[in-house]
């Protein structure tokens, strides 16, 4: 005997197969684009009045920094004031007040060169009066020799070699120079000096030569020629501030 349910009318298939119809198309509704996927995109108000606030912070800020000043990257300097004493006179007691008062001639020093004190044995054999060097570089340095007796300059070339006498490296410098020249130099006193410069191997060195009270006086800035190239301007300015005081 068949099944009852096998003969269901007509009426009751069609109404289930309506009712799954409207079901399927409630679930599967799909949301509007301008709602879900455009407007996360868009940034709100709030949001950009907060980045335009803080590119205009920035913008005054970097207007108001001042500009990085080409003056503090220049070395700095103070003055040296040379006495010029006799071996017999040397070491006698006094700050530089007092050396200002009775200086025979004067030249700057770069800030953070330090000073190598000379004996007295060094002053009464090649005259060297006074020495600073740069503590990073020993053989980067100034110093100046005088020797009495002297009225006058004599031809250069005379001067140079007399100088290298009594400098064994001035001698070897002279020697095996690449370069040598040497000019006559007055200054607005009307102070005459013979200006020497030699480029030697490995070294390069200036000299400034003059006679002032009866003494001849020699400035020389020697330099390695690494150093020489990093420095040659604050070195040249050392070169150049070299100039005897008072009396001629």
């Amino acid at each position: 005997m068949a099944s009852p349910t096998m003969f269901s009318s007509p009426s009751s298939i069609l109404s289930f197969s309506s009712s799954s119809t409207t079901t399927t198309t409630t679930t599967t509704t799909t949301p509007k684009p301008s709602q879900q996927l455009l407007s996360p995109l868009l940034p709100s108000s709030k949001q950009t009045l907060t980045k335009l606030t803080a590119a205009a912070a920035i913008a005054t800020i970097l207007t108001a920094a001042p500009a990085p000043s080409i003056a503090s990257s220049e070395p700095s300097y103070r003055v040296y004031y040379g006495t010029a004493a006799s071996a017999a006179n040397y070491g006698g007691y006094g700050g530089n007040s007092s050396k200002k008062d009775s200086a025979e001639y004067v030249y700057d020093v770069p800030d953070g060169w330090k000073e190598r004190l000379v004996s007295k044995v060094e002053k009464g054999t090649n005259g060297t009066d006074s020495e600073f060097y740069n503590p990073k570089k020993k053989s980067e340095k100034e110093y100046l020799t005088f020797l009495s007796g002297f009225r006058q300059l004599a031809p250069k070339d005379a001067v140079l070699n007399n100088l290298a006498l009594s400098d064994v490296d001035l001698q070897d410098l002279i020697a095996n120079a690449e370069s040598l020249t040497s000019e006559e130099v007055k200054d607005d006193q009307g102070q005459l000096y013979y200006v020497y410069e030699i480029d030697g191997v490995g070294t390069h060195s200036l000299i400034s030569v003059t006679c002032a009270k009866n003494k001849l006086y020699a400035h020389f800035v020697n330099a390695p020629t690494p150093d020489w190239n990093r420095d040659k301007d604050m070195l040249r300015h050392v070169h150049e501030s070299f100039k005897t005081v008072g009396s001629y």
